[in-house]
């Protein structure tokens, strides 16, 4: 059984020839955006589907996860049993399904903090508001979008990164890749792709456009990374998730 973040199962997409996985039988995703690419190639080069889920530090446990038999790749799943979960708005409101929104769960486990304003924002008439922006759907599966102090605010347009990383990663270029918005005076931010090529493949001007175009005809056009730099490794915590917030004090010029 195997239990990581989405970034080592792709790291270890690479190296897995002439390795013995026989006895391999669950695998687990957390901590981090799985995106539909990464999961399509894991189970095509293991014959098992990722299982993926969300929890978080204050809950202690994982809240939304999907068994599996009822996955359905590019969503975190279905609330599991014992917890509860909605999508409001700022205000706390209900929202209606497909409408992104803040995730709001509640269930028997959790913690409280002590003196510290982070309890204000975190609780919300007894239901823990996680800073995550999905939505769910008819079916009641939750859909992520992304963390909500990532979206990216350009020309009045709101972007998921993660939503424009999943599709750059089905490019077969794409090793890895971290999305965030860059300061921009006419838009107020652009979306800009840090990328991380495959072995032996050079980045320059004429891949960058090949990106753009790739990302285009995926998703919605107006998404696609108007700045992309090709970089030699994404900074990460020990444990392997991408490290956002330093990608982003990079655009920003700060470090």
């Amino acid at each position: 059984v195997v239990f990581t973040a989405p970034t080592a199962y792709r790291a270890m997409l690479d190296k897995l020839d002439g390795r013995d996985i026989a006895s391999l039988s669950i695998c687990v995703s957390a901590g981090e955006a799985l995106p539909k690419a990464t999961f399509d190639a894991w189970q095509a080069r293991t014959g098992l589907p990722l299982m993926d889920g969300i929890g978080a530090t204050e809950m202690l446990h994982i809240f939304i996860g999907a068994p599996r038999e009822a996955i359905r790749p590019g969503s975190t799943g279905i609330p599991v049993p014992g917890y509860e979960a909605k999508i409001v708005d700022a205000a706390g409101r209900d929202v209606p399904d497909g409408t992104p929104g803040r995730l709001a769960v509640r269930g028997p486990t959790g913690c409280r903090y002590l003196a510290d304003p982070r309890q204000a924002k975190y609780i919300l008439d007894g239901w823990n508001i996680t800073g995550d922006t999905y939505l769910r759907d008819a079916d009641g599966y939750f859909w992520y979008q992304a963390r909500s102090d990532d979206m990216i605010i350009s020309a009045g347009y709101n972007i998921a990164g993660p939503e424009v990383e999943a599709c750059l990663l089905t490019h077969e270029a794409v090793a890895e890749c971290g999305v965030v918005g860059a300061p921009c005076p006419e838009r107020g931010q652009i979306v800009k792709a840090y990328v991380v090529l495959r072995e032996g493949i050079r980045g320059d001007a004429a891949l960058a456009k090949t990106l753009q175009e790739h990302v285009k005809a995926g998703i919605a056009p107006y998404k696609y990374p108007r700045a992309i730099e090709f970089v030699d490794a994404l900074p990460k915590t020990s444990t392997g998730k991408l490290q956002r917030f330093a990608l982003r004090q990079i655009a920003r010029g700060a470090i």
